[in-house]
């Protein structure tokens, strides 16, 4: 990932499937926290391994704040939480984009031989019979 400080351009270098592997934010959070080990994340996080668990879980009243998924990421560096909400809410409208800025080129770099087979020069004035 990029982030250039002349352009808003950011680039994501993100594995596919995210979105299929996990249903919603809070199954890739846990999926992340299991795999770098309760006990060690609920430490980092200052809670305990059973609260941490039942705020994963969805079940209870206990709930996984967004304070504790910024203390996660930033704790073990694990941006797959932030990869899923791209991938989620902005990868098809980023997908179309760029197909229809493909589909612009392509009909740019056709254009100037439609123009010509309809007759138009490069001045923009058309053959006109009947005038």
């Amino acid at each position: 990932m990029g982030i250039n400080a002349d352009h808003v351009q950011l680039t994501l270098d993100m594995e596919p499937g995210l979105e299929e592997r996990y249903g919603s934010l809070k199954e890739a959070v846990a999926a992340g926290v299991y795999r770098h080990g309760l006990k060690r994340v609920a430490g980092k996080l200052y809670v305990y391994p059973g609260n941490l668990s039942v705020m994963l879980s969805g079940d209870g009243q206990r709930h996984f704040d967004l304070d504790l998924l910024e203390q996660y990421i930033e704790a073990f560096d694990d941006l797959t939480p932030v990869y899923y909400l791209v991938a989620r809410f902005c990868g098809d409208r980023l997908a179309d984009q760029s197909d229809a800025l493909s589909r612009v080129q392509l009909l740019l770099e056709e254009l100037p031989g439609l123009l010509a087979h309809a007759g138009v020069n490069a001045g923009g004035k058309g053959k006109r019979k009947g005038r």
